[in-house]
């Protein structure tokens, strides 16, 4: 088992396409690191340098606190788990798992007694003198982990393995992987685009745009405290909504399109730059789940939005409404398709399920404000203090 720690790693091909860049982290022993970002974002690129298929232009790497930038995939002791699992089609269960281990001339006793330990682990026992053809996807892709596993490396790298899974599937398998990673205690750096397996897998998630790191943290924190409009809007199923508003004289209000709330001296506190901000425009943020509807006993400041659409989920409602302010888009948080279907003022609000609404109603919005983020439009950083 080992660390790893990326030193202001870049990747430049020879073409000039500067995929990563000046990339820093670390991944403790043990640590389940989850990378992050939207397509093109460079996350399987920064793996693939880990695992040593791909050469670092510059910066340093270190697994286990020794430099690995030239050595072999071989010698880093590292394993690899794809999103297409690669199995031998002719091979059992048991043929497959324990193939590496045949390549190393290991003894066929001490060989199947590792094979049928990664199998209860993976709980394959029963499958193991199956093949490939004869399995489900969830199992098959169990069985390229158990591949991996049975190898005891230092480090496992898991580039989108449950990408090829269908929904119900991916979300039995995330918890699967996730129990099997802390069983192993290795530490292992996983990629995705699915911000929601990030959030629900990761012991912390590294969020990358463009090549560039966001921010890195705890999957709670990142969602309470985004450093950025990317992360804000990229982290959160629906997205947070984020509106183009106007601090108010002496900071103690806020307009946002023709409607205006006030700001308690809480937010201040919690956010003493914001009192800079007096008179000058930001970007105000609200998870839906800040703005739920209005009951007898609110108190303290409300939205009014004109409801498009009402989504019953059995637990809660969701409600697609605009309000009279311009709603702000992230560039690359959400693709350009759903970019395009965003209207003026559009927002989504979760309330409670025997909420009486539908379309076309006017509802108000009890509004958390001191879960309500703040933007500076212009370097789209966090306004805190």
């Amino acid at each position: 088992m080992a660390t790893v720690s990326l030193e202001n790693i870049n990747k430049v091909y020879e073409n000039g396409f500067h995929a990563v860049h000046d990339l820093s982290v670390d991944i403790a022993d043990g640590e389940f690191m989850v990378l992050v970002g939207p397509s093109g974002c460079g996350k399987t690129t920064a793996l693939r340098m880990v695992a040593g298929l791909e050469d670092i232009t510059s910066g340093i790497l270190r697994i286990g606190g020794k430099e690995a930038n030239d050595e072999t995939p071989k010698e880093r002791d590292i394993a690899m788990v794809f999103q297409n699992y690669a199995l031998y089609p002719h091979m059992t269960v048991a043929e497959n798992i324990g193939f590496a281990l045949k390549l190393r001339k290991l003894p066929k006793d001490e060989l199947n007694t590792k094979v049928k330990e990664a199998a209860d682990i993976l709980g394959l026992t029963d499958w193991l003198d199956r093949k490939p053809g004869q399995l489900s996807g969830g199992q098959r892709q169990r069985v390229a982990m158990g591949r991996a596993i049975v190898r005891s490396p230092s480090v496992f790298l898991m580039d989108e393995p449950l990408s090829n899974l269908d929904a119900k599937l991916r979300v039995q398998m995330r918890a699967e992987v996730a129990r099997i990673q802390r069983r192993i205690g290795v530490a292992t750096i996983y990629v995705t685009h699915d911000q929601t397996e990030a959030m629900t897998m990761g012991d912390r998630v590294t969020v990358l745009r463009e090549g560039r790191l966001q921010q890195v943290d705890t999957p709670q924190h990142l969602y309470d405290h985004p450093d950025n409009i990317f992360v804000a809007a990229f982290i959160g199923s629906p997205s947070m909504n984020l509106y183009d508003a106007t601090v108010g004289e002496g900071a103690r209000s806020l307009k946002l399109g023709s409607q205006e709330i006030d700001l308690p001296e809480s937010v201040l506190v919690k956010r003493p730059d914001l009192r800079t901000y007096a008179g000058k425009d930001v970007v105000a943020g609200l998870r839906p789940e800040h703005l739920p509807a209005e009951s007898p006993d609110s108190t303290g400041p409300k939205l009014t939005g004109d409801v498009e659409l009402v989504e019953a989920l059995g637990s809660e409602l969701v409600v697609h409404f605009t309000i009279d302010a311009n709603r702000v888009m992230a560039e690359g948080a959400v693709d350009k398709d759903e970019a395009a279907a965003v209207h003026h003022g559009e927002g989504v609000a979760r309330v409670a399920a025997k909420t009486p609404v539908k379309p076309g109603d006017r509802l108000t919005f009890a509004v958390d404000i001191d879960d309500m983020q703040f933007f500076d439009p212009s370097t789209g950083l966090a306004i805190r203090g």
